[in-house]
């Protein structure tokens, strides 16, 4: 079942009878970003922890974090996650905010729906005092190290993303969001 190609796709702050939907899609978007060799033990882990909908359920319990969803015809499409007053050793004393997932289902890729999602997270950030939005990508995106440079971000460094003692290169990614201040 398609809904029609004229059907606008809405963009709303997530509520709690969207954890399903969300970790449902995060478990889709996850997989086919990350699982590019298939799937291993400590891939499923890391996706079951991260993608359910119970820890969207409680992500959407955390007043610190802020859910924004790409809807379309009653059907989620991607989000866009944030967590407020986010810090990191590659951004010191920066009042910034981290962008942890920008996930837009593959079908919906290409037409724009990200740098929608991307713009309304840098205004929730704005909003929320951030003086910066920041977000790390793993060097295997090459779509998404292609994307934040576009949209105005800077690499400023590599990182890492850890799990189950694996250790994964992420590249640090970072824009100004209020006067130009952060770091350069």
């Amino acid at each position: 079942m398609t809904a029609p190609a004229d059907v606008p796709v809405h963009l709303r702050p997530a509520v709690p009878a969207d954890a399903l939907c969300l970790g449902v899609l995060a478990a889709q978007v996850f997989l086919d970003t990350y699982a590019v060799a298939g799937v291993r033990p400590a891939l499923a882990r890391e996706v079951l922890a991260c993608c359910s909908p119970a820890a969207y359920e409680a992500l959407l319990a955390d007043g610190s974090v802020a859910i924004l969803v790409a809807e379309r015809d009653a059907h989620l499409v991607g989000f866009a996650q944030l967590a407020r007053e986010a810090v990191h050793p590659l951004a010191p004393g920066l009042r910034g905010a981290e962008l942890r997932r920008l996930y837009v289902q593959e079908r919906f890729t290409g037409g724009g729906l990200g740098r929608r999602l991307l713009a309304a997270a840098e205004a929730t950030a704005a909003a929320s005092g951030a003086q910066a939005l920041w977000l790390t990508a793993w060097v295997g995106n090459a779509r998404a190290l292609a994307f934040y440079p576009r949209c105005g971000y800077r690499d400023a460094g590599a990182t890492t993303y850890e799990f189950e003692g694996e250790s994964h290169e992420n590249r640090f990614f970072v824009k100004p969001l209020r006067d130009g201040s952060g770091p350069r």
